[in-house]
């Protein structure tokens, strides 16, 4: 097909218009004004129908509701809280910390149901199989322990890593468990008996974070190289670098469809991308604090980040959702005694039903909090 040009090629010259006469026309004053006015009418209108800039450029401002009160709050801990996660049926939330504990406890009541003292150093990681009868939880003592959610009763130790854990994933089927930290490896292995299967190495620094694609095909991670790489579960194989963040990457999380990779770096930005391309498609910066943990919401529709707390103009805001396409912030929490922790809130999850979440960080309490209504399932 022959494509049809419309303007003209650089340095061609204008050629002139033999139909035009050479008689000037003569225009009086007062239809020059109505020709004036109407230019400024056209002027007007194409202003107004203007697009509005792709949510790709803009840096939201706008704030949102405020929730100061928790639904619950869990004080079990008597230090940093680092990790928290759901239960995959919602009724129960383990959380891991700077007290070398991991305490599992009841969604509704906070009561201590399992209080695992296996670690010897602080759980920097932690998740539940996808049957929920399981728990894997990393730490600085450079072990992944597998144990019974219910019992407490250690079922496996994986001592492949060199140096401290600091995330860890369990794949979508159960079979396996991803693991990362500050040996700058990244490790697939069996969860059951401990087998290693891949070894990932081509990040540069620590592994902060390690997530699965929704079919178990391919892994994000993040780390102190600032950058995101994705690569293939199965060979190791690297598909993709995803280099947008000009600082640390702590948190990688898959949106609910797969099509897209929201990750949170120390640069103070969220920014989500094409899984596939890794095209970016929204940069979300709600402070100019360090972002530490990130998480998509089930129904896809929203984003909640956790951060520091260095801003002056609010310092107890140290969590906020968000709407993951056109990045308009939807709820800012006041977490309380954050402004008294510069680290302010560390962990953030999302309830299986959308409809709460739970944070952990410097303060030692993790909190429950109602989530958007446009959020939720």
């Amino acid at each position: 097909m022959t494509r049809q040009c419309t303007g003209r090629a650089r340095g061609e010259q204008q050629r002139p218009n033999t139909h035009e006469s050479s008689t000037p026309v003569q225009i009086s004053s007062a239809a020059w004004r109505h020709v004036r006015w109407l230019s400024l009418c056209l002027l007007m209108l194409v202003a107004a129908c203007a697009p509005a800039p792709s949510p790709s450029s803009v840096t939201p401002t706008a704030t949102g509701s405020t929730q100061a009160a928790t639904i619950t709050a869990y004080h079990g801990h008597t230090s940093t809280v680092f990790a928290v996660a759901w239960s995959p049926d919602g009724t129960r939330i383990a959380s891991g910390g700077n007290d070398n504990t991991v305490q599992v406890w009841d969604a509704r009541t906070g009561h201590l149901l399992v209080k695992y003292t296996g670690h010897t150093g602080t759980v920097y990681t932690l998740a539940w199989s996808p049957d929920g009868t399981h728990i894997a939880s990393g730490s600085d003592d450079s072990t992944v322990q597998v144990w019974d959610a219910k019992s407490g009763h250690l079922l496996l130790t994986y001592r492949d890593h060199t140096a401290g854990v600091r995330a860890l994933a369990w794949s979508p089927d159960g079979t396996r468990i991803v693991s990362g930290g500050s040996d700058n490896t990244i490790q697939v292995w069996d969860a059951t008996t401990g087998q290693q299967l891949v070894t990932y190495t081509s990040h540069l620094g620590s592994i902060w974070a390690v997530a699965w694609s929704l079919d178990g095909k391919r892994i994000a991670s993040g780390g102190n190289d600032s950058t995101v790489q994705v690569w293939d579960a199965r060979s190791g194989c690297h598909l993709l670098t995803y280099p947008g963040h000009t600082a640390p990457v702590r948190a990688v999380a898959w949106s609910p469809n797969g099509t897209a990779v929201a990750s949170a770096s120390q640069d103070g930005t969220v920014q989500v991308w094409d899984a596939a391309s890794g095209h970016h498609l929204l940069t979300y910066r709600g402070q100019t604090a360090p972002v530490w943990a990130v998480a998509w919401s089930p129904s896809g529709v929203c984003v909640a980040e956790a951060s520091g707390n260095t801003s002056d103009e609010h310092p107890r805001e140290t969590m906020q959702v968000w709407n993951a396409t056109t990045g308009h912030r939807l709820m800012s929490y006041l977490v309380p005694s954050s402004t008294a922790y510069a680290d302010g809130t560390l962990s953030v999850i999302w309830s299986p039903d959308g409809k709460h979440l739970a944070s952990g960080g410097a303060e030692t309490v993790v909190h429950l909090w109602n989530a958007p209504a446009l959020c939720r399932r």
